[in-house]
């Protein structure tokens, strides 16, 4: 990155000389490795401002460049009208190994975000309803966005935002009371979301019954001391200890909770304060209106005509929670894409109603998963919980074992490294088809391969240490596609922080273990009588396998040794 800082200096004062103060100089990594390292078109943007030809300001700059005689720098060129193709030397990428083994499992890390506190909220649960797919997705996006912020020297605090007090949980309490009486003592959350489907359908099916439900809901809502308020706590109890559970289980961790009862009457009061400046009063309810030249916003109800605040209020009393509380410099929260619109409108009367809140909201999403093309669901036709998905991925990765001695640990990891990769390889909202039979390819496009790749190294250097070889770094070959990717890493971290896009990680890491597997196949690692050889390339297999580690480490996957 200093290597930029300086050169991004040079082009800055042979820009100054041709009247351009503010110029702005963005370097790229070409695709193609024959076109150097880096490459800049700084020259086709501003030549036609200062009256010269792109290529001629191109030499300008290429002379002020090599006139500083920068060691890291091997050769410079123009390329086309005017692209700058910068080739580093030899000398540049093997400090660049080298600070792979200093750092070890820090290589990658920055400081882009030093001293700025970033909320982070995920995986929000819906008490009385068990752990799904959308819970799975949304965490496995959600862990992966605070280890990379925390990578870039962020102080991350995770929040979940659980739905607690809803009609629906009074259908469920109806049910359970109805059938278990007052002190029953539920031990298994499944119950509770049989019940919440049996009182859902009950409540539809028979009127008689919804005075009691809607009692039972106000008791909850006023936490009044009743069978219904005491039966409650201990179901939440139960749901809470099995939502940390499964997160702890996906190697995730939840700070702190927001509930939704607490956030409806702060959200009611945010709106009722700011009537007529943002919201309007319309038929007995409280709604918020657009202008109508922000397209793609609706109209939408805050306060519904019984006086109680909608989801939109809920969420406008979540962001003042938020903000009061942490102070973040950065609040993101994820979900799934099909809530876009609503969030829209939410950040957009945050806009009016405090700018500051507005400007650090990012909304993150997530698109749905299908099967196969298919749309998932599970055992009983509705959406998949998490543990019928995982569980069977891992019976697919013990019917793959072919007898092979694989821990239990070992094959959840690879289960769960098939499952967070197809989620994570996609861009933000981009929609997910996973498929179990190549998520669990050894030798494509999967999780698995990243984590075999890591293996496989692990086992050669065992392999060389029977012949007492061991890494030691000699030398490197500045075309090597292997060493040039090696080098990219940090910049890839950095990338991802600034897109909240985990996808770049997962793009780099794949063609790195390519790269690496290429490499593998083309040269002898272990060769005692020609010791030197099979000690650089052991160097740059141990380089490759800490820094695979480290970008798996950011995925939330785990890097095994052996598999």
């Amino acid at each position: 990155m200093k290597l930029l800082v300086e050169m991004q200096n040079i082009i800055k004062e042979t820009l100054i000389d041709f009247g351009i103060v503010d110029g702005i100089i963005r370097f790229e990594r070409p695709t193609d490795i024959t076109h150097g390292d880096y490459a800049t078109n700084v020259a086709m943007v501003y030549a036609k401002q200062i009256g010269v030809k792109p290529r001629e300001l191109a030499e300008k700059i290429v002379t002020a460049l090599q006139g500083k005689k920068i060691p890291e720098i091997a050769h410079i060129d123009i390329a086309g009208p005017g692209f700058i193709n910068i080739i580093l030397s030899a000398e540049y990428f093997y400090q660049s190994i080298q600070e792979i083994f200093d750092k070890k499992d820090q290589y990658g890390k920055n400081e882009l975000l030093l001293g700025k506190k970033i909320l982070i909220e995920h995986s929000s649960p819906n008490l009385f309803k068990p752990f799904h797919i959308g819970h799975l997705m949304n965490n496995a996006i959600g862990e992966s966005l605070v280890r990379i912020m925390k990578s870039s020297g962020a102080q991350v605090t995770t929040l979940s935002f659980p739905s607690d007090v809803s009609l629906g949980i009074a259908k469920a309490l109806f049910v359970l009371l109805e059938e278990h009486g007052n002190n029953y003592e539920p031990n298994n959350v499944s119950i509770l979301g049989d019940a919440y489907v049996v009182g859902t359908r009950l409540y539809d099916e028979n009127e008689s019954i919804h005075a009691r439900v809607k009692e039972i809901a106000d008791n909850l809502y006023a936490e009044k001391n009743s069978p219904e308020w005491k039966l409650y706590q201990k179901c939440k109890a139960l749901n809470l200890a099995y939502f940390e559970q499964i997160i702890q289980s996906l190697d995730s961790h939840i700070d702190a909770y927001i509930y939704e009862s607490q956030t409806g009457i702060i959200g009611k009061q945010l709106v009722e304060k700011n009537i007529p400046q943002v919201f309007t009063a319309s038929e007995g309810a409280i709604v918020y209106i657009p202008e109508e030249s922000k397209k793609g916003l609706h109209t939408a109800v805050f306060i519904n005509s019984q006086g109680n605040p909608t989801y939109e209020a809920k969420d406008l009393g979540l962001i003042q929670m938020k903000f009061e509380k942490y102070q973040p410099d950065l609040s993101l929260f994820i979900t799934d894409i099909q809530q876009v619109s609503h969030f829209v409108v939410v950040l957009d009367a945050m806009q009016k109603i405090n700018g500051d809140w507005g400007d650090k909201s990012q909304h993150i999403t997530h698109g749905r998963m299908t099967l196969r093309g298919q749309k998932m669901s599970s055992r009983m036709g509705g959406v998949p919980l998490a543990e019928e998905v995982i569980q069977m991925i891992l019976d697919e990765v013990k019917n793959r074992s072919n007898g092979r001695s694989i821990d239990i640990k070992t094959q959840k990891s690879i289960a769960l490294a098939a499952i967070k990769f197809s989620i994570l390889k996609a861009r933000p909202g981009q929609n997910i088809d996973f498929n179990p039979e190549t998520s669990l390819s050894f030798e494509g496009d999967s999780g698995p391969y990243l984590q075999y790749t890591h293996a496989r190294i692990q086992t050669l250097f065992e392999k060389a240490k029977e012949q007492e070889l061991f890494p030691k770094l000699h030398s490197v070959s500045s075309g090597e596609l292997l060493i040039k990717l090696l080098d990219r890493f940090p910049e890839i971290v950095i990338q991802a922080a600034y897109d909240y896009a985990p996808s770049h990680i997962v793009t780099y890491t794949l063609e790195l273990a390519r790269a690496f597997n290429s490499f593998y196949g083309n040269y002898k690692f272990i060769d005692v009588e020609n010791r030197e050889q099979s000690e650089n390339y052991l160097a740059l297999a141990q380089a490759t396998g800490q820094v695979i580690s480290n970008a798996l480490h950011l995925l939330g996957i785990h890097a095994p040794y052996k598999m």
